[in-house]
This record gives structure tokens, sequence and C-alpha cells, in this order.
């Protein structure tokens, strides 16, 4: 075999490190019965790496957030490549292998490229019907091709070490087609494993590649057509004849026949099932058809598709997401997966880095009425599933997807309740860390196995989910009658604010009494402003105070963060800076003492409230009974209301504690060599983590492969509802009630508030001032200390009693959550107005 040019069909499985991701698919697909492959060869990595000996220093100054500095140094290494002389025995070797007279396609073929985690689809370079004796050219040509500046952006968008890819360059025989186009074993739109999705055009591939037509498809299911639209075609690439291609006028007569027959169709399906059954996943596949049939140039995985959890056969199945009833729709990792599923009521399903329930044998009218209450797009998403046939309606619907104990009887409005219950999740978590502290190895991870299962039945205590069901039951039932009676909207929004007892809300609170002691320091601000560090702190003057105060905060708070149900995420106790920015909104933006007015301003409305409509109320017909249970109603919602917040607030203090001691136990098996890096374990389960501990040994396979798992599965976005058939099903709003262009929502804090909307995807980066309107994918509670600060709320994902729902009504924010697609429509800096009250967001 020749170091420099090897001929595909001589490329085994392994060949990505000599002939690239496309190569390498090409010498599979060789090896597939029945496949015609224009023949051909590659010129490897090896011959690139001849050229290619001087570039690391200049790749370790390329900045993802410096697109001038990428522009720049990709212009210089485009042009390095293209001016070093390519050594003589080099030359030889391709030259040698291309054929006199012949025209060839000539493609880049990176080491990354055509992976499950990433396709590189269109980032690199390449050149069809090129002569033979312009074949040495264009390889060089493809070999810049590594850095165009959109190759080098995409790798740095993707995590991709720049030094770790090397380009080989495919040489086919060139197949100059009537038709060609693109072969999806899965549909791009919907994710469905059973359709074939078939984009066809006449003449070359690059019209369909470069969108310079729109393209006939066809959908195949079962074999089966099920589905063609038939676009009318204009143009079409074809062969120069000086070499390279040219755009071709199609005749008016032949722009709308169809491109494929029916016979054809079905005969590309079959190949395209073929490929995907052979490589094992779904397949984005390269065609072209000529009078000898179809040819094959290329095969790449998907790398758009939602994975779709494992089941144990093919019978129709329906997931709901956790992750959206949880708000946190971001991949975790698998130690976060592991510990959540074992301390979770009910079975748990993972996919994509994300949590599901199956719920396939529970959709039935209750639960689609409660699941449109809680998430009217998931509700939605569930009743087109049922209405699709894809399974049926269960007759004895309404079960939740996870088993929830309920109280067989109302608990007493009694608030020492609530006290007791703080008071026994604080001696249990005191209990923890004294029996944790002592124990290591073997010993240790056998006890956080068993201890984190038990979490799951402080559930089940007789009274903390009677507890937690009071305040919202009182909500639904205060909502539900006083529009009823009144014609009052979400009457208890205001009701709610300032109840006590809400660690969340206190939370935000408490650090608003933090910048009360750090505003009278301009030092300490000063410090704080230029780095955020929080350790510098005793340097200057106040800074001994500021951080006795931050580390009160600490001490209570320290435990959350954002994503805080990944035990891997990092906690405001070992990232403090992640604070500093709300901290120094907080200093900039509020008055000494602002806590405890917002908080008296908070009470004093809600009292009010509840005067006026009570009030109200009597002058009704039967007015004073229906005042009565309206003030029961009331005081068992302020009474219970704000607990709701603490069993997770306990959950991740619990979680916090687990995660030292792993941690410091991931630290004694790096140093033993077991592991090499204490993060290491964050890609392992629990029980794994145990089983590493117990043999001393790790897979660190296993683990190198997780890690690139989990790199994509963060650039996947996680459905709401999905099928065993891969379908994300996204739900609607059928409503007729809405001014042109406003976005549909579901309303959880009533008013109206208009401002300028900040588009924030990551709070530790949040710069808001008074009157902002925060436009974010969702909240948990580590975003609260940002609520004291803005006007209005809207999220992509939320419900009436998720974290941002709860806070903007404590702290009287309008507020829309469940806005599909809010942070790509609504442009930071745009102006909006927000109705709470009706659900429905204005962009102005």
């Amino acid at each position: 075999m020749n170091r420099y040019v090897v001929n595909l069909d001589e490329i085994g499985p392994d060949g990505v490190a000599i002939a690239g991701g496309k190569g390498a698919h090409l010498g599979q697909l060789l090896r597939i019965d029945g496949l015609r492959v224009p023949p051909g060869f590659v010129v490897t990595t090896a011959a690139f790496e001849r050229i290619a000996t001087a570039f690391d220093k200049t790749l370790d100054r390329l900045d993802r957030d410096d697109p001038e500095t990428v522009r720049e140094i990709s212009v210089k290494l485009r042009e390095t490549v293209e001016s070093t002389p390519i050594p003589d025995d080099l030359v030889a070797a391709i030259t040698d292998a291309v054929e006199p007279g012949g025209a060839y396609a000539v493609r880049s073929s990176a080491t990354a490229e055509d992976s499950a985690a990433a396709s590189f689809a269109g980032q690199h370079d390449t050149y069809l019907n090129v002569g033979a004796d312009a074949v040495l050219a264009h390889v060089r040509r493809c070999w810049a091709s590594l850095f165009t500046e959109r190759a080098v952006a995409y790798r740095l968008r993707n995590g991709v070490d720049h030094r770790a890819v090397h380009m080989a360059v495919v040489v086919q025989r060139m197949v100059f087609p009537r038709a060609s186009g693109i072969a999806f074993t899965a549909d791009p739109v919907t994710g469905n494993r059973r359709v074939t999705s078939i984009d066809a055009g006449f003449g070359l591939g690059e019209a369909l590649v470069s969108g310079l037509v729109d393209a006939d498809v066809y959908k195949v299911r079962d074999g089966e057509i099920v589905e063609r639209s038939i676009a009318a075609k204009r143009l079409r690439i074809g062969p120069a004849p000086a070499g390279g291609t040219e755009r071709q006028e199609i005749a008016p007569g032949q722009q709308d026949l169809p491109v494929l027959h029916d016979a054809e169709i079905v005969r590309l399906n079959g190949l395209a099932r073929q490929i995907e059954a052979h490589f094992g996943s779904p397949q984005d596949i390269e065609w072209c058809l000529d009078d000898d049939g179809f040819a094959i140039v290329q095969s790449r995985p998907i790398t758009t598709l939602f994975p779709v959890p494992q089941a144990p056969d093919d019978t129709p199945r329906v997931y709901v997401s956790v992750g959206h009833q949880q708000m946190m729709t971001e991949a975790m990792k698998p130690l976060g997966l592991s510990v959540w599923k074992l301390t979770s009521p009910g079975r748990m399903h993972d996919a994509g880095g994300r949590l599901f329930v199956e719920v396939t044998s529970r959709v039935g009218p209750g639960l689609l009425a409660a699941m449109t209450q809680s998430d009217p797009l998931m509700g939605d998403a569930l009743r087109s599933v049922v209405d699709s046939g894809f399974i049926p309606l269960a007759p004895d619907g309404g079960r939740p997807p996870m088993p929830v104990p309920t109280a067989p009887e109302p608990i007493e409005i009694d608030a020492a309740v609530v006290t007791e219950l703080v008071e026994h999740r604080r001696s249990l978590l005191a209990e923890l860390d004294r029996d944790i502290a002592a124990k290591t190895g073997a010993e240790l991870l056998d006890f956080v196995l068993a201890d984190v299962q038990e979490i799951r039945q402080m559930l089940f205590e007789p009274r903390n989910m009677p507890a937690i069901m009071a305040g919202m039951e009182a909500t639904w039932w205060l909502n539900e009658h006083l529009e009823e009676w009144l014609g009052e909207k979400n009457a208890a929004d205001v009701l709610t604010r300032s109840a006590p007892g809400n660690v969340t809300s206190e939370m935000g609170m408490a650090l608003l009494d933090v910048a009360d002691v750090l505003r009278p320091y301009p030092h300490v601000v000063d410090l704080l402003e230029q780095d955020g560090d929080l350790d510098r702190l005793p340097e200057v003057t106040g800074g001994r105070e500021a951080r006795e105060a931050v580390q009160g905060f600490l001490d209570v708070y320290g435990a959350r963060c954002v994503g805080e149900i990944d035990i891997t995420r990092p906690r405001w106790s070992e990232q403090p800076s992640a604070i500093v920015p709300m901290l120094l909104g907080n200093i900039r933006n509020a008055r000494p003492g602002e806590a405890a007015r917002r908080f008296e301003q908070g009470r004093r409305e809600a009292a009010a409230k509840e005067t006026e409509l009570l009030a109200r109320l009597r002058e009704l017909p039967d007015g004073e009974a229906k005042a009565t249970e309206t003030k029961q109603r009331i005081d068992r919602l302020r009474t219970f209301i704000g607990y709701r917040e603490y069993p997770k607030y306990y959950l991740v203090n619990r979680y916090f504690t687990y995660k030292r001691a792993l941690l410091a136990e991931a630290g004694r098996q790096t140093a033993a060599g077991v592991i090499d890096d204490p993060e290491d374990v964050f890609f392992l389960t629990l029980p794994e983590f145990r089983d590493v501990v117990h043999t001393a040994r790790a897979d660190r396979e296993l683990i190198r492969r997780r890690r690139e798992e989990f790199a994509h599965h963060r650039t996947l976005r996680a459905p709401r509802v999905l099928t065993s058939e891969g379908e994300a099903v996204h739900g609607a709003y059928r409503r007729g009630d809405l001014p042109p262009g406003a976005l549909a929502g579901l309303p959880v804090s009533a008013g109206t508030v208009e401002g300028r909307a900040r588009v924030v995807l990551d709070v530790a980066a949040a710069d808001l001032e008074p009157g902002d309107i925060l436009v974010t994918a969702y909240t948990d509670p580590s975003w609260t200390p940002a609520f004291v600060t803005i006007a209005g709320l809207v999220t992509e994902v939320g419900g009436q009693m998720t974290h941002g729902a709860v806070i903007a009504r404590e702290y009287g924010l309008p507020a829309v959550v469940g806005v599909e697609n809010a942070t790509t429509v609504i442009e930071d800096g745009q102006r909006i107005r927000v109705h709470g009250t009706d659900g429905f967001v204005e962009i102005i």
C-alpha cells in the first residue's frame, strides 16, 4: 500500500485516520453488495502532513469569540498551504494514480467529518469535472479548505481540536448524471426513523447543495411512497466543456416534470435502507443517477436527530420530557442522569443526555387535560399523537407521568406544619454531613448509592406532598372561582406576593442584602468589576466585611447553580464568581434596604387584594359563604405556597454533600492512576463509579466516548414529546384571540409591561437594568437574584407552577412562559410588551 495514495477498495473500517471521514465511508460503501460506488483513490492524511507541520502554534491563537482573528489567521493558513511546495515524491504518487484524459471529482475528506457527532457538511471544498492534469492543483485546494473561515468557525463551535484534524482528499472518476440528490433515512424535519426523505434535482447535485434550485421531495414509509412534492426546476448544474461546472437552463416543458419515477424512488429507498443497516444509524446519502443506474458518492450519519430511548421491541411508544417540567432542558452528564433517576419516583429513560418518561398507556382525557393546563404545548403535542392514530386514547387516562403520592385528606392550615417539615429536613442534612464525613473508597460509594435511593421516600412522607399540593390546589381553586364569580383573572398572582417561607424568593432578597454590605466600599466594587475574583477581596478596604457577607450567602445558598438537578454542574460555592454579575447589578440598581422594602410592599399588596376581593364577594348572592370559603383558600395559599420550593432546595443541598465526597474520592482514584482526571467520574453512572472503586479499574475508552457523546448532545434541542419512531412532536397554541404578529404563550403572572428585551442564555453573563424584560430559554432557582432587577419575564419553557412562574408572581412581575423560539424570534434590545394576564407577547 502506497503511504500517500490508497485505492478506495483498500480502505478498511478503521480508515478514518488515513482517509478522513468521507474516504473511510466510501471504502465501507464499496463492501455493500449490489451498491455502485465510482472507483477512485484517496490522497492520505500522511500526504497532507508533509506540508502542514508548522501550523500548531498559529492554531493556538484561535478564539471563537474573536471572529476577526479567526478570519485573519484562516487567510494566512490557506495562503501558506497554497504556496508551500509539494515534495516531488508526493507529486509523483498523485499524478501516477490519475489516468490521462479522465475526468474526476476531487473532494475534501477531513478526519473529523462525517462522524456521528459532527458532519462538517459543506465546510470543506469539492471540485467536479476536474481534468487529469488539474487534479494535483485541486488536491492542494482541498488541503487549503481545512482553513476556510467557515471550517475553522465550525470546529470552534463544535469543540473540535484543530490540531487533531487532518485532511485527506478523495479522487473519484466523474459520473455525469441526469439526476442527483440526497436521501435521508430519517425524516430531517420530524426525525421519524421509518420515513425516507429524498431530495432530487436534474443534473449534478451541486445545484441542490448550494440552494440554487428547489428540489423534488419524495417520502417513503415502509417501502411505499406516501408523499411527493414536485418543484419547478429552471436550472441545473452540468459539466462545462473546458472542465468544472456551469449553470444550464432547463427547457420550459421539462421544468415541472418529476425527477424520479416511482420505481426509481422505491429502488433508491431500498439502497438507502441497505446503507443504513450497514452503518447501524440513520444516514445522509448523496446519490446520482445515470444510464447505468444509481451511484452512491457519499454517506454520513445524520447528526441533527434527537436519539430515541432504547426499548425492548417495536411497539409504538410515546415519551414526555422530564427536563421541560424540571426547567432543565440542557444535556446532562451520565453521573447527573444516573443520580437524578435514582432519586426520582417512576421509571425514566435517558436519550440525548436528557430524561424522558414513557406515557404510552396513560394518554387519556385526564392526562391530556392536566398536561394542557401545566404545559399547553406538551398537552397539544400529546393530543396530536393520539389524533394521528399512532397510539389509542387510553380509557383510564389521567395518571400522571410519574407516580405522585396524594393526601388522603387535606392538611390543616397551620404554619407550624411547614416549620416542622423544614426543621426535619435541616436535621437530615446535618445527619448526612456527619455520616458521610469519614467514609472513603468502596464504603463511601456503597453508602452514597444506598442513601441516594432513599431520597425518593421523602415524597411519601405523610405531610410532605400534602403540604406541597395544598398551596398549588389553593392557587387553582382561587383562579377558577374568582374568575367565575368576579371576572378576576389570575387573582392568586397578587395573593401570593411575599408569602412566607419561600426559600427561593428569599435567596433573591438575600443577595440584595449582600449588595447593601458591599455598596459603601468603592474599592470592593472596583475589584469585582475588574475581574470578579472574590478571593482577592481581603486586599482592599472593606474586603473582609464583603467576603464575610458573600460567604454568609454561600453558606445558605451555595449548593445552587444553573442546571442544579445535574449533580455534576459547578455549584456557586465551587464557582462563587457566578454570582458576581447579579451582585454588581444589585449594587448599581437597588437602593439600601431594598429587600425589606420590597417584601413589605408585596405583603401589603397581597393583603389589599385579599380585602378587595372579599368585599366584592360579600356583595354577591350568597356572598358571605363565598367570602368565607375564599378566605380559607387564601389562608391555605399563603401558609403553604412557599414550602413548594423547599424540597428542591433540600435535594440540591443533599446532592452537593454527595458531590463533595464523590469528587474527593475521584481525586484519590486519580492519584492512584485508576482514572486520568477527577471529573472523569462525571461520565460514569453512580453504579459504574462504585465498580471502578471496588475493582480499581476504569474503562478509559468508555469515558472518552461519553465525553464525545456529551459534546454532541449539547448541540441538540430536546423535544417536549418524542415517539419511538424518533418523531419529535411540537405542540401549538390553538388560539384565535391574538393580535397580528403576537407570540402566544402561557400566562403565569398577571399584569402588562413594556420594556427593552434582554435575550440572555447564560445568567452569569446577564447585564440587566431596571425596566428590562428578561427573555430566556428557561429559568431555575439560580436565576432568582436576576428577578429583582427586571420588569417582566418571557421564557420558552415553563408552566403554572415552575420556577419562573412562582417567583414572577412572588415578585409581581408580568410573565409569559412556553413561548416557542422566543430567544430567536425576539432580538436583544427590541421593545416588547408582555401580557401576563392573557398570555402573549408583542414585539413593538
